[in-house]
C-alpha cells in the first residue's frame, strides 16, 4: 500500500525557518527517520521514497509556494494512484497555542490557504491533517507577516520539541488507527 505525507511550506532559503514552514520541517524529521533523501519530481514537489512497515511511503515538499500546494499534491496523487485516505498533510495553525500539535481525520481548512488549496484540488475535506500550533500574531502584526517570520529563541525551544514528535505520528498515521494516534499524540 502506498502512503503520502505532504509538509507544507514555502521553498528557499528565505523561509527555511519560518513559521509557515513547520510542515517542511517536519517532512524532513521524517525523511531522516526513514533514511532516505528527496529528489526533484515532476509534479511541483521535493519527493522522499521509503519502505516502512511493509508500505511503500512518500514524503513531499511542494515548491508551488504555500497557497498554491493543491496543485503539486493532485499532481502526486493521481500519479502514484494514492487514495486520499492514505494522505496525511502536515501544516502550521495560527488557531492553536505555540507547539500544541492536532490530529484530525477531516474538516475545513481553517483559514490555512495551503490547506484550502489541497481541499480545492482534491476535492474532499476528508483528508489526515496534523495541525502544528504557531500561535496568533502579537499586537500591530499582520498574519503574512507573522507565518513569514521566524520563530522567537522562546517559541523555537517549544517547537524543537514538539517538531520530532509531529514526525513520529506522521509515521504512526501510516499504520495505525485515526483515534489510537489521536489519543497518543494530540496534545
Amino acid at each position: 500500500m502506498m502512503k503520502l505525507i505532504v509538509g507544507l511550506g514555502n521553498p528557499g532559503i528565505r523561509y527555511e525557518t519560518t513559521k509557515h514552514n513547520v510542515g517542511f520541517m517536519v517532512a524532513d524529521l521524517v525523511a531522516d527517520q526513514l533514511e532516505t533523501e528527496f529528489r526533484p519530481s515532476k509534479h511541483g514537489a521535493l519527493v522522499a521514497k521509503a519502505g516502512y512497515q511493509g508500505q511503500t511511503i512518500f514524503i513531499a515538499k511542494p515548491l508551488t509556494y504555500m497557497n498554491l500546494s493543491g496543485g503539486a499534491v493532485a499532481s502526486l496523487v493521481h500519479w502514484y494512484k494514492i487514495s486520499t485516505e492514505n494522505i496525511i498533510i502536515v501544516y502550521d495553525d495560527m488557531d492553536l497555542p505555540v507547539g500544541r500539535l492536532r490530529i484530525r481525520g477531516q474538516g475545513s481548512a481553517g483559514g490555512q490557504k495551503g490547506m484550502a488549496s489541497i481541499i480545492q484540488a482534491l476535492g474532499t475535506e476528508s483528508l489526515l491533517r496534523i495541525r502544528i500550533g504557531i500561535g496568533r500574531p502579537p499586537t500591530g502584526w499582520d498574519a503574512p507577516d507573522y507565518v513569514l517570520s521566524p520563530f522567537t529563541d522562546e517559541q523555537w525551544e517549544i517547537m524543537e520539541g514538539i517538531l520530532p514528535h509531529a514526525a513520529k505520528a506522521a509515521l504512526a498515521l501510516t499504520c495505525q488507527g485515526l483515534d489510537q494516534v489521536m489519543n497518543k499524540f494530540n496534545r
